[in-house]
């Protein structure tokens, strides 16, 4: 049986529609994709700028326990000072922060380190021969790199 006109005209205003209709919830996933994403990196920038602005407290405490008088090495108060470095470090390694390793030794790697003094001995591998201050991994990502002293070995 022939169609009519009218009846090709509804099926081709349904053809149609359902297009549309295919655009419009491709296009939703889209958006639902983006504000997904777009959400995680705002997390994830709020999160690097709160630990930034912690990082350096956590250096003021290590500098002042790293120059504890031998005398207060006994003391209760002192100790627990001590604690709080040990204390930030558990909190911070719970929120995927890692210190950047830059041990007198290890090979210089210019995407973690950064040479604020060079010492230009002999050799042709440049090595840390002293960290000035720990650079820090959030995930995988530097966010502080480590500032060192380079040597050649």
């Amino acid at each position: 049986m022939p169609k009519s006109k009218k009846q090709a005209e509804l099926e081709e205003k349904l053809i149609d529609a359902i297009a549309d209709l295919q655009r419009t919830r491709a296009d939703f996933e889209n958006f639902r994709r983006r504000s997904e994403i777009d959400k995680a990196s705002a997390r994830s920038a709020g999160q690097t700028s709160a630990i930034l602005k912690l990082l350096p407290v956590i250096d003021n405490i290590e500098r002042a326990v790293g120059h504890m008088p031998p005398e207060l090495a006994d003391d209760k108060w002192a100790q627990g000072v001590a604690g709080l470095s040990k204390n930030l470090d558990k909190s911070l390694s719970d929120l995927n922060l890692k210190r950047i390793d830059a041990k007198p030794g290890t090979p210089f790697n210019p995407d973690l380190h950064e040479a604020i003094q060079f010492d230009d001995s002999e050799g042709e591998h440049e090595v840390i021969a002293e960290e000035l201050q720990s650079g820090y991994l959030l995930g995988e990502t530097p966010i502080r790199h480590a500032m060192v002293k380079v040597t050649k070995k």
